[in-house]
């Protein structure tokens, strides 16, 4: 009863801000839907599991507090983060990383908010789907999403009436996934947030903008970037502005000829002799210790570094290269400190693994690709009380130990009575032609793949180059 009466005083706590006492009604009767043991969690599953002898009205009590009330997902979110966050301990370093990532939800149809044809990592491929855009805070021991924003293509911002179809803001306009998550860090940052280092994989990193725009806020980052990214390799850089000759405007812009050009990170990484490769091992896998070879070398990032005036600094490009494969396999740029040691620079660079074990427990233990409503505010409604979920369970792991799991918080949903037949089934009573078409306990979705997992590092100096 311990958890169950901590779950309570969580779900009082997360729901302060909400104003309306049916708004808080509605938060506890979801999120505690959210915990039961249920193999999909849309509506009509959770009104059948909350209140299975009066499914229709739960349902659309339910479907009134997701899809129309306009309650604040930041104001829970808010009150998500004031619970967990000080239970989750920064590390050695005394970091906190905040990661940007994306994750897709397979989609059948045209109508949900935000679905097209894009590529979807929970599939691998390009499909049917919709993708948000995420940022969570990380530490040794944890992370936890704080941010989540629908991505919309430009079929969708470019398409004012079918943005209207699906309730989305009129202030929301086409911005790619690197300014969505750009923007979620200053909202970080700018609410006080804990965070000093941005961590996020080449779909973000090769964004020069981005990468610019987190160091303007006074932040570090460790970013996957893709090989054929520019860079002046160790020792070289642009040439200064040509010589004034004391007529006309004074040259400012920095040169480049034949003999003085950048190279790619992948040409770069080839290059550089067996020596410079060492192999790490970082954490523990399934069945053995993982570990791969990695080169680290300072470089200055040249991607249209022309049109300045003065060079880029010298920041690490993290190189893995694994034993047996033809050539590199992943890059990273990192602002890390200069004499951070290989293996801390490669621990940084792989924190990435945990937000992708964070997504795969959102969905398949707690229903965050289950939702089928079509709307703006329904979407992210629905993700922010997944997330509230699931940070409570983050946070009784981080009081009472890594082996709680969410159903020894809930037990098992009440029986359903006998006269109940989801709707699609066949038609009785009891089912409701405005509610969605889920069978009350349907078929499990595909949860995310589960991600590959990631390295860590180890000391060393050298001009340039990382031992």
């Amino acid at each position: 009863m311990e958890l169950a009466e901590e779950f309570g005083r969580y779900l009082d706590h997360i729901s302060e801000g909400l104003g309306r006492s049916e708004r808080k009604t509605g938060l506890r009767h979801y999120c505690h839907g959210l915990m039961l043991p249920l193999k999909r969690k849309s509506m009509e599953p959770l009104a059948a599991a909350i209140d299975p002898e009066h499914v229709p009205a739960r349902h659309q009590s339910l479907q009134h507090f997701m899809t129309d009330s306009p309650w604040s997902d930041e104001g829970v979110l808010s009150r998500v983060q004031s619970w967990v966050l000080p239970k989750m301990q920064p590390g050695r370093k005394g970091w906190v990383f905040l990661i940007a990532d994306d994750t897709g939800i397979p989609k059948a149809g045209s109508h949900s908010v935000g679905v097209a044809r894009q590529y979807c990592g929970q599939l691998g491929k390009t499909d049917n789907c919709q993708v948000a855009v995420s940022l969570s805070i990380a530490t040794a021991g944890a992370s936890l999403p704080i941010k989540y924003r629908l991505y919309l293509p430009e079929s969708w911002t470019d398409d004012r009436s079918r943005c209207d179809a699906a309730d989305v803001p009129e202030d929301v306009v086409f911005r790619t996934k690197p300014q969505i998550s750009l923007a979620q860090i200053k909202e970080a940052k700018a609410a006080g947030l804990p965070g000093d280092v941005v961590a996020g994989d080449a779909g973000y990193g090769d964004d020069t903008d981005y990468r610019e725009g987190i160091t303007g806020l006074g932040l570090l980052y460790v970013l996957g970037i893709k090989p054929g990214t520019s860079v002046w390799a160790p020792g070289s850089g642009p040439l200064p502005p040509k010589p004034w000759s004391g007529r006309g405007t004074k040259p400012t812009r920095l040169r480049r000829d034949e003999a003085h050009q950048p190279v790619t990170v992948k040409a770069l990484a080839m290059a550089l002799p067996p020596s410079a490769y060492r192999k790490l091992t970082w954490r523990e896998g399934t069945n053995t210790k993982l570990a791969s070879r990695f080169a680290a070398v300072r470089v200055r990032a040249a991607h249209r570094d022309y049109l300045g005036d003065v060079p880029r600094d010298e920041e690490w490009l993290l190189i893995e290269w694994p034993k047996g494969e033809p050539e590199p396999t992943k890059y990273f740029l990192s602002t890390l400190p200069a004499d951070i040691s290989r293996k801390e620079l490669v621990a940084a660079a792989k924190i990435r693994w945990r937000i992708e074990r964070d997504y795969q427990e959102l969905k398949q233990e707690f229903g965050l690709n289950n939702f089928e409503g079509r709307n703006w505010r329904g979407f992210h409604h629905h993700a922010t009380l997944c997330i509230a979920a699931y940070g409570f369970v983050l946070g009784a792991r981080l009081t009472h130990g890594d082996d709680i799991k969410k159903n020894a918080v809930i037990g098992a949903p009440p029986a359903l009575p006998e006269n109940y037949t989801p709707r699609g089934a066949r038609s009785t009573s009891a089912s409701c032609g405005r509610l969605d078409s889920d069978a009350a306990l349907g078929h499990c979705s595909r949860a995310r793949a589960t991600s590959d997992t990631l390295p860590v590092l180890r000391k060393g100096s050298a001009a340039g180059i990382l031992p």
